[in-house]
């Protein structure tokens, strides 16, 4: 299957800036100063849950959501790794994998909803951008 008709949701362009494009998923970090936070979205269209991939896409995406989160772990030490396929917001299929310290400003709780959001400057982002991108080789 390929990509055609795929579209990113409005929401998603704001808040992130590209990472990669991997076999399924296009990578995206989330603009946020106090978590390192990728998100993936599998390039399909019209999809909205996990259970609408097709079974080889939700194996790969199982695989590409391990390959984020090891990276980031690598990327940033991470003390855990929170993955979660929301969606309330934003109804297109996302998830999020999202770097965790133990002591940060939402510990232990999850980090959706917990803070107004901290967007990072441009020289900060291009910091964390280019730590990630090495982080996924």
């Amino acid at each position: 299957m390929t990509e055609t008709g795929f579209q990113l949701h409005e929401r998603l362009a704001q808040d992130c800036v590209e990472v990669a494009r991997w076999e399924l998923s296009l990578v995206l970090l989330m603009r946020e100063r106090l978590w390192p936070w990728l998100v993936l979205v599998p390039r399909r269209p019209g999809l909205r849950e996990i259970h609408e991939l097709a079974p080889s896409d939700r194996a790969l995406l199982v695989e590409e959501i391990a390959r984020a989160g090891s990276a980031l772990q690598r990327a940033v030490a991470a003390d855990k790794i929170n993955v979660g396929a929301i969606g309330n917001l934003v109804p297109q299929l996302h998830v999020h994998v999202v770097a965790r310290h133990q002591g940060d400003p939402a510990w232990p709780k999850p980090v959706w909803g917990a803070m107004a959001p901290e967007p990072m400057d441009d020289q900060a982002l291009a910091a964390r951008l280019a730590q990630i991108r090495a982080a996924l080789g």
